[in-house]
């Protein structure tokens, strides 16, 4: 089994990134790599057992299924359910903690998954580009928020 772990800090207080990144639908909103989302069977987008179902701007497909999510805790995991990434078991958790010092936040993302030998390099570079661009993402948001 592989595993991806990307963490970073953020700029921006815990409530701001929380607020983006807590939006099991938002993904197109904050993500590069992302063109639409849309939740399954018009669920709320924090419910648990929730759908979503998104593409990639090179035509990727993605389902997922959102299994925690904790506005205590900062913290959600998902898994996907069906994809064109090749992968299999496919589980990861993005979780936030506060960095008093600044008023900054602290990202941390992690997968696991079977990949095919062949695949795994490519594959794991995608996940990590994903994650990171996500964090990336929350700030630019939040920035942009805060300024509106």
């Amino acid at each position: 089994m592989a595993r991806v772990y990307i963490s970073a800090v953020m700029d921006i207080p815990l409530e701001e990134a929380w607020g983006v990144l807590r939006d099991f639908n938002a993904l197109p909103v904050y993500h590069p790599f992302f063109s639409k989302s849309e939740i399954e069977d018009g669920k709320p987008s924090d419910q648990v057992g929730c759908v979503r179902n998104f593409f990639t701007h090179e035509g990727g497909h993605i389902r997922e299924e959102l299994l925690t999510l904790s506005d205590r805790e900062h913290v959600c995991a998902y898994r996907i359910l069906e994809a064109t990434l090749p992968v299999q078991n496919y589980v990861a958790e993005m979780r936030l903690k506060p960095i008093t010092e600044g008023n900054k936040c602290f990202g941390e993302w992690w997968a696991e998954y079977d990949v095919a030998e062949a695949d795994a390099v490519s594959v794991h570079q995608t996940v990590s580009d994903t994650f990171r661009f996500a964090f990336e993402g929350a700030v630019k948001v939040a920035n942009s928020r805060r300024k509106a």
